[in-house]
C-alpha cells in the first residue's frame, strides 16, 4: 500500500473522531410561575418559641392558674351527671353510680364531664396539644408494645381531642391530691405529691424541648422505670405489678373467661357485669369485625388486617368496664385462629362525644371510634397493632386487644412516698405524649425554670380536691334520695 493511501485512510478516520457541530437551542428566558417553596422562607428556632411562650405570661401569668372558685352560673353537678347517662344502658346506670360512690377518687374518676365543664372555665394560654381529656392517676399503666416490650403510658382516651394542655396537666394533679386523701395522707403530703408531678412535667417538658422531633416521637418510658421509680419504697408492689402484666397473656387469659360447652369454646357468663347479647347482635357485631369495607378490617392497616382475617370469631359477650366509661356499650369477642390454643381477645367499646367537645370544638372525625384511635396513636409511644375503629348499629366503636400484658399500679395503696414518686413519672408522662402532638420549646418558655407554675398548681389541685369532696357529697344525697338510682354489681 502506497503511502499516499494510508495518509488519506488516517485522515478520514481522524475526521470520523471529531464531534458533530453544537446544535443551536432557543431558551425561554422568561420567568416561570412561582410555585411552592421546598423550604419554607423561615422556620422559626427553638430560642424563638421559647420566647413566644415566655411571652404568653404576659396574657395568662403563671399564677393565674392557682385559683378555683364555683360560681354562681355552675351548673348543678348532679344535673351533669344525669346528663352524662343518657345514652347508656339504663340497667347499667345504678351499677355506675355505685362504683362511683365507693371514694372522692371514684367520684372523680366517674366525673369527667363535670370536671371537664369547670376547666373550661379556667385561665389557659390558648395553646392546644392532643389531650387526653380524663388523665387521672388511674389512666395510666403499663402494656405490651408490638415488640413484646413492656412500656408506662397513658392508657386511657375514650375523651380524647385537641385541647389545652393545661386542662390534661391540672386533673392530673387534683387526682393525686385526692388520691393522698383517700389513703390517709396529710395536706402536706398531698401538696408534695402534687409538686413533684408537676415539677415532672415541667423539667421533662424542658428536657423535650432540646430533642430533634424524631427523639421525641421515639421516646418511651420502659417497665423498668416505673420498677425503679417504686421500688425504693413500694418493692413488693413493683414487683407484682410488674409479675401481674407479663402473666396477661392472651393464651393465660383463656381459661379465666371462657369455658368448653358441649366441645364448643365459650365467654362465661357472670351477670351483671358479662351477658350474652341477643343473638342478632351478636352475629352483626362478629360480621362488622371481619368484613372488609366499612368494617373494622378496613381501619386497620393492611399488615395487621391479613392477620385478623386468619381469626374466627366463635363467640361475643357484653362486659361492663371501669367507673366512667358503666353504661356505654362494651363487648367481648373471642376469636380462634391456627388451633384450639391461638385465642385473640378483643374489646369491641362505644364511642361517643368527648366530654371536651362542648368546650374545645367538635373533633375532625365523623366516627367517634376514629377520634379515640387516631388520638391514642399520636399520644402513645407504642400502639395495639390491632386498634382500630367501627360501626355498629349505627352506633361508633372502637377495638383493642383485652389484657394484652396490661399492668396497673393500685394507688389507693402507696405510701405517701410512693404516691409521690408515681405521681412524678406520671407528670414525665403526660409531657412527653403532649409534645408528641404539642410545641415543646413554646410550652417550655410558657413554664419556666423556676416553680411558679408548680405552686400555682398546687394551690388549684387542693382546691378542687375540697370542690370534688363537695360534689361527692352533693351525689350520695341524691342516691340517698332517690335521685340517682344505685345498685351494687354483687346484687
Amino acid at each position: 500500500m502506497s503511502a499516499r493511501i494510508q495518509a488519506r485512510r488516517t485522515l478520514r478516520r481522524i475526521r470520523a473522531l471529531r464531534p458533530s457541530p453544537p446544535v443551536e437551542v432557543e431558551h425561554d428566558l422568561t420567568e416561570p410561575e412561582a410555585g411552592p417553596a421546598l423550604v419554607p422562607e423561615h422556620i422559626p428556632v427553638r430560642a424563638e418559641r421559647k420566647r413566644l411562650g415566655r411571652a404568653l405570661r404576659e396574657k395568662t401569668p403563671r399564677e393565674a392558674h392557682a385559683f378555683w372558685k364555683a360560681d354562681k352560673a355552675r351548673p348543678d353537678p348532679i344535673a351533669l351527671l344525669e346528663a352524662s347517662n343518657v345514652g347508656r344502658l339504663p340497667s347499667l346506670v345504678p351499677i355506675r353510680h355505685a362504683r362511683m360512690g365507693v371514694d372522692p377518687f371514684a367520684f372523680l374518676r366517674g366525673s369527667a364531664m363535670l370536671m371537664a365543664n369547670d376547666l373550661a372555665r379556667t385561665p389557659s394560654v390558648g395553646l392546644k396539644v392532643q389531650a387526653c381529656g380524663d388523665a387521672h392517676l388511674a389512666n395510666f399503666g403499663m402494656f405490651a408494645t408490638p415488640e413484646r416490650n413492656l412500656v408506662f403510658d397513658v392508657n386511657d382516651f375514650d375523651e380524647t381531642l385537641p385541647a389545652p394542655w393545661e386542662w390534661d396537666l391540672k386533673r392530673l394533679a387534683v387526682s393525686v391530691w385526692v388520691a393522698g386523701r383517700s389513703n390517709g395522707d396529710s395536706e402536706a403530703r398531698c401538696e408534695e405529691a402534687v409538686e413533684a408531678c408537676v415539677r415532672g412535667y415541667r423539667r421533662w417538658m424542658r428536657t423535650l424541648s432540646k430533642w430533634s422531633y424524631l427523639d421525641v416521637w421515639y421516646a418511651r418510658v420502659d417497665a423498668e422505670e416505673l420498677r425503679r421509680t417504686l421500688y425504693r419504697e413500694e418493692p413488693a408492689s413493683a414487683e407484682k405489678t410488674l409479675a401481674q402484666a407479663r402473666r396477661r397473656t392472651q393464651l393465660a387469659t383463656l381459661p379465666k373467661l371462657t369455658e368448653l360447652r358441649e366441645g364448643r369454646r365459650c365467654i362465661i357468663d357472670d351477670p351483671p357485669l358479662v351477658v350474652h347479647p341477643p343473638r342478632e347482635h351478636a352475629e352483626m357485631l362478629a360480621e362488622v369485625l371481619q368484613v372488609v369495607g366499612e368494617g373494622y378490617l378496613s381501619s386497620l392497616q393492611g399488615d395487621r388486617g391479613t392477620l385478623v382475617r386468619r381469626y374466627q370469631v366463635v363467640d361475643v359477650a357484653r362486659k361492663v368496664v371501669g367507673v366512667g366509661s358503666v353504661g356505654t356499650r362494651c363487648y367481648l369477642a373471642l376469636l380462634l385462629g391456627a388451633h384450639a390454643r391461638d385465642p385473640l381477645f378483643l374489646q369491641v367499646k362505644e364511642a361517643g362525644p368527648s366530654v371536651l367537645e362542648p368546650f374545645a370544638g367538635a373533633s375532625p372525625y365523623p366516627n367517634a371510634g376514629q377520634r379515640v384511635v387516631e388520638g391514642q396513636r399520636l399520644m402513645q409511644a407504642a400502639s395495639d397493632i390491632f386498634l382500630g375503629w367501627c360501626q355498629v348499629g349505627g352506633r361508633d366503636f372502637y377495638v383493642r386487644q383485652l389484657r394484652d400484658m396490661k399492668g396497673s399500679t393500685d394507688v389507693e395503696r402507696l405510701s405517701p412516698r410512693g404516691l409521690r414518686e408515681y405521681a412524678a413519672l406520671c407528670g414525665r408522662t403526660l409531657a412527653r405524649a403532649h409534645a408528641r402532638g404539642g410545641d415543646a420549646a413554646v410550652l417550655r418558655g410558657y413554664l419556666g425554670r423556676g416553680d411558679v407554675f408548680d405552686r400555682a398548681l398546687c394551690r388549684f389541685a387542693r382546691a378542687y380536691a375540697d370542690q370534688n369532696e363537695r360534689d361527692y357529697q352533693l351525689f350520695r344525697k341524691a342516691v340517698r334520695d332517690g335521685r340517682l338510682p344505685a345498685q351494687d354489681e354483687g346484687e
